[in-house]
């Protein structure tokens, strides 16, 4: 993703494009309290000790649908997942584990989310 794609179209012809990062920042600042319940639950049914969220506006195969954008009309899907499903469907690799656990932040203070756009996924932790 160029940075146009990214921050819009800062200076050129035309209404600027917004970045699908700037609407993705809006929508998490809706679901804040709903992403720290589910990780809540994760932790404490024993499911994992790394939740992770996943952030998308196509189709992904990992995790659970937990704010589905056709049934709220907003721009992303979210979808709870954790990092042993990350690792068994290697999106994280095993040996690279301990790597994304020193990254890794406190799951009762922040947001794992796994943003994935069409040109590529990373890791952003955002605090409830």
């Amino acid at each position: 993703m160029n940075a146009e794609e990214l921050l819009g179209n800062l200076g050129g012809q035309g209404l600027p494009k917004e970045s699908p990062l700037l609407s993705l920042k809006k929508d998490l600042e809706k679901y804040k309290e709903t992403l720290k319940e589910v990780a809540t639950d994760i932790l404490l049914e024993g499911l994992s000790e790394y939740p992770i969220f996943i952030a998308h506006q196509h189709v992904v195969s990992v995790g659970e649908i937990i704010i589905d954008k056709e049934e709220i009309g907003s721009e992303w899907t979210i979808q709870a997942s954790t990092l042993e499903e990350f690792i068994e469907k290697g999106i994280v690799q095993a040996a690279k584990k301990d790597v994304f656990l020193y990254s890794y932040k406190n799951p009762n203070d922040y947001a794992c989310i796994f943003v994935v756009v069409p040109e590529g996924a990373n890791f952003v932790f955002i605090p409830y």
